[in-house]
């Protein structure tokens, strides 16, 4: 508001005189004509709730590894006329335009044998204008996908050992239907001797060539792959109502080697999930994970499966990495929140239209909640290890300056400005994050509302079962919108849950707080502590270079400082982005070194002297700071009942 005020200032005072003195001849001249295409391209077909005569084929090839290049042959049923082929745009689980148009290449459309050249929308370069000529009634369109070699930019979906083939990435389609009623009959090569995990039901395989049945478009996309050289499939719900796999690939066979007690814990998540939400929506359901180096690191909701990487060690390493732990319990739960029950204005008609993202708040917020949960009540994660970490999240939200000028709800749009961009001041900023952990939080504050206001006979576990485990084994999408969240919270505890929400999703403004109230109902608080134990160094597991509460920045491996907080000690010193750590005092820096500068300074009166550098620029800063090392902790309340003990113990029923 303040830049808008601003602009219109200068308009009105600046910018007038200005105007004035322009000659009127030159204010008068026009603006020259747009120069005209060789011929006008009709406008793009709305999608239409119709059936598209025929099925396409589609055949992915995925051995070109040495180039990294999957290759696409489609089969189009065809009829005279004008066709427009769209590339999707907007894809399912990244909330954005983020479909790389910019690496589709050698695309050739060929019908009875002979050529048909196609010109690109120059509004919407996803889309392909072609003119059918009389007699034709299938083209055969090719075309390669250049996957890239490195995550610079994109990242990394085949290697050597893996491929991670993604249909949205690798298709066109019709515009002018609704991509539940294009039905596309697919199959892939493989390289020899590989394996997979999808979603899709196999027909058949020939040697290196793989088959499926006819799928529709919408689900069709929704259905990806993890191809490999070393490859395990797991049983998760031996003689269950509907199977549960674990597909593993991974870098080498050994990284394979999954103990039994993880897989029992991966049965235990199946069932806490089954107990928890009292349904299924899916004819079967495949965890695909890459155990791998390699690939790039993904962790993306499908409706009958999940894209999941994790260390190739993961198994057999003491203590992963919580994240990774907790990154399948995440993903399954997206089976019933999100994908299941989906935000009405994410349910579009097509891969190009645009989609919005108000209820993130739900559908990322909430799963990453149960997500959590499930980690605990699954045994993947113990209830210490959640709580080390759900302290790291209250505490990054209690210092969270961007709250002043941002709210949580508006973050919600925050891929549709440029999907997880990097940004200098991500604490001022906010972004994608905040509608994953900070709307946790405001779902344990729901929960523990609930707990508290029954005498602890119902909880949030009521609402998961009432709005996600209705329809029991329908996999078709059922949209739901605020006002049905809302009731649905109702329908457990009969509470002002309208307010509740805005009142925690628009908090904006100097006095806006981090929605906390639900550790405090659980039965803890927040406090700041100097050492941590082994448990939490390992949960937040950046400890030993991180800054942010104490000096406002934290320390790469080569200390370079980064993440300055926003009206921190450091950034009001002037520190920003691209300076590095020289010395600590009169001693070559590093992060031990000033971490005991940190400690000393506790007990003292001189200032910490840190010497920083940017390109020839040197700098010797003094920093009046006695405050120690500062870490979040959760303790308990005594006297009070232990909540956070109820929700993360496992479900027997």
């Amino acid at each position: 508001m303040i830049r808008t005020a601003a602009i219109a200032l200068l308009l009105t005072s600046a910018a007038l005189p200005a105007l004035a003195q322009i000659p009127a001849s030159q204010a008068a001249t026009p603006l020259p004509a747009p120069t005209s295409l060789p011929h006008a391209l009709p406008p793009i077909p709305a999608p239409q709730d119709r059936d598209y005569p025929g099925v396409i084929g589609i055949q992915a090839d995925l051995t070109d590894l040495d180039h990294k290049v999957i290759r696409v042959r489609q089969t189009v049923p065809v009829s005279t006329g004008h066709l427009v082929l769209q590339y999707p745009k907007f894809i399912p689980g990244n909330h954005a335009d983020t479909g790389p148009i910019q690496l589709v290449s050698g695309v050739t459309v060929t019908g009875n044998g002979q050529r048909i050249e196609w010109v690109r929308d120059t509004v919407d370069p996803h889309a392909f204008h072609l003119d059918i000529p009389a007699g034709v009634t299938e083209i055969q369109v090719a075309f390669e996908w250049l996957t890239q070699p490195d995550n610079a930019v994109w990242r990394v979906v085949m290697t050597p050992e893996m491929v991670n083939l993604q249909w949205e990435k690798a298709l066109l389609y019709p515009a002018g239907y609704n991509h539940d009623r294009i039905m596309f009959a697919p199959s892939v090569k493989l390289p020899t001797g590989w394996n997979y995990g999808v979603a899709l039901t196999t027909t058949g395989r020939e040697g290196d060539v793989a088959t499926f049945a006819p799928i529709s478009l919408e689900h069709l996309a929704d259905s990806p792959m993890f191809a490999g050289k070393h490859y395990r499939r797991i049983d998760l719900d031996p003689g269950g109502r509907s199977p549960v796999h674990l597909n593993l690939v991974g870098d080498t066979a050994a990284s394979l080697n999954a103990p039994d007690e993880r897989i029992e814990q991966y049965r235990s998540l199946v069932d806490q999930a089954d107990r928890l939400f009292g349904a299924r929506h899916f004819d079967h359901y495949e965890f695909l994970l890459g155990l791998t180096s390699k690939m790039g690191g993904i962790g993306l909701e499908h409706h009958r499966s999940s894209e999941n990487t994790a260390s190739p060690t993961f198994f057999t390493a003491p203590n992963p990495d919580f994240g990774a732990r907790t990154l399948l319990p995440h993903e399954f739960t997206h089976s019933w929140n999100g994908k299941f029950r989906r935000p009405s204005d994410e349910y579009v008609q097509n891969l190009n239209l645009p989609t919005q993202n108000s209820l993130m708040w739900v559908y990322e917020g909430q799963t990453e909640y149960w997500g959590d949960v499930l980690g605990a009540r699954s045994g993947l994660v113990t209830k210490e290890e959640a709580l080390a970490n759900l302290a790291e999240v209250a505490g990054f939200y209690d210092q969270q300056p961007g709250r002043a000028w941002r709210s949580l709800q508006d973050t919600t749009n925050h891929n549709l400005l440029g999907y997880r961009t990097t940004n200098p001041w991500p604490s001022w900023m906010r972004g994608t994050g905040d509608y994953y952990r900070e709307a946790q939080l405001i779902w344990l504050d729901a929960d523990t509302l609930i707990r508290e206001a029954t005498n602890d006979r119902k909880s949030l576990d009521d609402f998961a079962r009432g709005f996600f485990g209705v329809d029991d084994g329908v996999w078709e999408a059922k949209p739901y919108t605020f006002d049905d969240v809302v009731a649905a919270l109702d329908a457990v505890h009969p509470h002002d849950w309208a307010t509740f929400l805005r009142t925690r999703l628009d908090a904006v403004g100097l006095d806006a707080r981090a929605p906390l109230d639900g550790i405090a109902r659980a039965g803890y608080r927040l406090t700041w502590v100097d050492e941590l134990t082994p448990l939490e160094k390992r949960i937040q597991s950046g400890w030993a270079t991180d800054f942010q509460y104490s000096l406002g920045f934290n320390l790469n491996a080569a200390n370079r400082i980064t993440g300055v907080r926003w009206g921190g000690p450091a950034f009001e010193q002037g520190l920003g982005a691209g300076w590095d750590l020289i010395a600590v005092g009169d001693r070559t820096a590093s992060a031990e070194v000033l971490r005991d500068a940190v400690t000393a300074a506790k007990t003292g009166t001189d200032p910490i002297v840190l010497v920083v550098r940017r390109g020839d620029e040197f700098r010797t800063l003094s920093f009046d700071y006695h405050g120690g090392l500062r870490y979040p902790r959760l303790v308990r309340t005594e006297g009070t009942r232990d909540r956070l003990a109820d929700i993360f113990a496992p479900r027997r029923r």
